[in-house]
């Protein structure tokens, strides 16, 4: 796989959502890959919770970001008991090199239907610098094959690569500025808990009912 040039090391925003409209990112129309289509439906990148789900939440993740790791079950929670969220997750590995080495392996374990096992093996190790080695024991350990995963990352490392540019380029687009960051309906969200999750999910839905 080709090298993946890294934005700067993460910036810890604020708990306080930002509710800044998407529609107002102008920059998002520039580039078919920066596309609010393609943040919102790109065919090639992981989606789970309710596929039909009136609200939509993208969510930029980084394997190295213990913002990120903390707030998974918090978003866990709120898909779950929701019911009627679609979660979209772009893997944007900006932190460290190994950030690549999980985006690279969760995504390669798509291919054999995994992705969200892999997903939340990796949230799951501790710490903001986990070695490749240690991504890759706990994708083990998770029921993960990591002969097919190896076969994968070889044969799709092209598309795998493709995925990553795309995230990137949308978080560079959006302006996202460091991990976790989140869309949220027409929000921009970062640092959310349980309860950050539900109010902005909340207000996207009154959002969508006015028509905005």
């Amino acid at each position: 796989m080709p090298a993946l040039t890294r934005r700067g090391a993460m910036t810890a925003l604020g708990s306080a959502i930002l509710a800044v409209p998407l529609t107002h990112r102008a920059a998002l129309a520039q580039h078919d890959d920066t596309s609010r289509e393609m943040i919102l439906n790109d065919p090639a990148v992981p989606v789970a919770g309710n596929p039909r789900g009136d609200v939509t939440i993208v969510a930029f993740l980084d394997y190295n970001c213990p913002y990120c790791k903390k707030a998974v079950p918090d978003l866990d929670r709120i898909v779950k008991e929701d019911g009627k969220i679609r979660l979209v997750y772009k893997d944007w590995p900006v932190i460290r090199p190994t950030s690549i080495d999980g985006a690279t392996m969760a995504l390669a374990a798509k291919y054999q239907g995994k992705y969200v096992v892999a997903h939340h093996a990796l949230m799951g190790i501790p710490g903001a610098g986990v070695p490749r080695e240690k991504m890759r024991q706990g994708l083990q350990a998770a029921g993960i094959d990591m002969a097919r995963l190896d076969a994968d990352m070889q044969a799709k490392s092209t598309e795998i690569y493709a995925i990553i540019k795309r995230n990137m380029a949308q978080a560079d687009a959006i302006g996202f500025s460091g991990t976790p960051a989140y869309l949220v309906g027409p929000f921009q969200t970062s640092v959310l808990d349980y309860q950050g999750f539900r109010q902005v999910v909340a207000d996207a839905r009154k959002r969508q009912a006015q028509g905005q």
